[in-house]
């Protein structure tokens, strides 16, 4: 009778392999349990919310949630054929039909005057702003049709130039909610307020300087915006498999598979952005940054508020304010 060598080679990876299964299968399990989730049930029936970057990922999570809450929701998007099939999903499944597509291509300052203008002739209020969309490339080097880089112009200077276009509605809205899907990845990198047109760099690495960009808009919004019972708070969805990958190359794709297990899915990323536009705790909390459904430390770095006012100065400039354009 033949007896299993438990001393073996084979027996020996087969430890190994069995202990790193049981130690990612817990990883997996924590990360779970430890991912905040929204627990306001809040009704949001009379409120309209425009969610930028509506057709997929978390923000098309974000805008289904909404509209089973019952808001108006106005579904922001550069690729209207998406953007319409997901409407028509959202719509069938929340019995809500008050779920509309207009079109916005964040990267093109037109297109963000054009959607404005007809925010405005077709809405009469707005109550919550929450600038979902994102771009993200790896090395492909372009600039948008305004002659800026192309991923600084979808993350950063497309919501700074849109927000400041529907802030008179947001204020005849109040109390009104302006929420930004930053990234915890801002820890990368940091804005160069000396080459804030940035067309040479690696894209890659700009995609976490638009980070870094967006929580200093934030900040800065939020405290232009004191006593105006506006807020502004930003947020780290989580590392989502969503459509913000796509861009990324082979071989670089094959060690992503692995760490894609760990992501969370778009559902699980959209709770922080829901949990800014309807809690009531976070009613008249501005200026902050949250992360799992609760508020999380800046790094001193990116809190410098003279830095955040320098950037908010020179973006007006690029995306060309004028006098006749509202102020913050």
């Amino acid at each position: 009778m033949s007896t299993f060598d438990w001393d073996g080679p084979v027996s020996i990876v087969a430890y190994v392999v069995s202990g790193i299964a049981i130690f990612l299968s817990l990883f997996k399990y924590y990360l779970y349990i430890t991912c905040g989730k929204i627990t306001s049930s809040r009704n949001m029936e009379g409120k309209t919310v425009i969610v930028t970057g509506a057709n997929s990922g978390i923000g098309k999570e974000t805008a289904r949630d909404l509209a089973k809450r019952g808001a108006r929701v106005i579904m922001a998007c550069r690729n209207m054929k998406t953007a319409q099939q997901a409407r028509d999903e959202i719509a069938k499944e929340s019995g809500n039909e008050n779920v509309f597509v207009k079109k916005l291509d964040l990267s093109s300052q037109v297109s963000i005057r054009e959607f404005a203008a007809d925010v405005h002739k077709t809405e009469s209020k707005l109550d919550v702003l929450i600038h979902n969309a994102g771009f993200a490339d790896t090395f492909r080097k372009t600039k948008s049709i305004d002659g800026i880089e192309f991923t600084m112009a979808t993350n950063h200077y497309g919501p700074f130039l849109l927000t400041h276009l529907l802030i008179d509605l947001l204020k005849r809205s109040t109390p009104s909610r302006i929420v930004v899907v930053a990234s915890e990845l801002y820890r990368f990198a940091s804005v160069d307020l000396n080459n804030l047109n940035p067309v040479n760099s690696l894209p890659a690495y700009l995609y976490y300087v638009s980070k870094s960009a967006n929580i200093m808009f934030t900040r800065e919004l939020a405290r232009r915006l004191e006593g105006s019972n506006i807020t502004a708070n930003c947020l780290h969805p989580g590392m989502i498999d969503s459509g913000i990958w796509r861009n990324v190359p082979f071989p670089l794709t094959i060690p992503m598979a692995v760490i894609k297990v760990f992501f969370k899915t778009n559902e699980e990323g959209a709770q922080t952005s829901l949990h800014l536009a309807c809690s009531a705790e976070v009613e008249g909390v501005s200026g902050k940054y949250f992360r799992d459904c609760k508020e999380a430390d800046l790094t001193a770095g990116i809190s410098d508020m003279e830095k955040a006012k320098k950037l908010w100065e020179e973006s007006a400039k690029i995306v060309k304010l004028t006098d006749k354009d509202p102020k913050i």
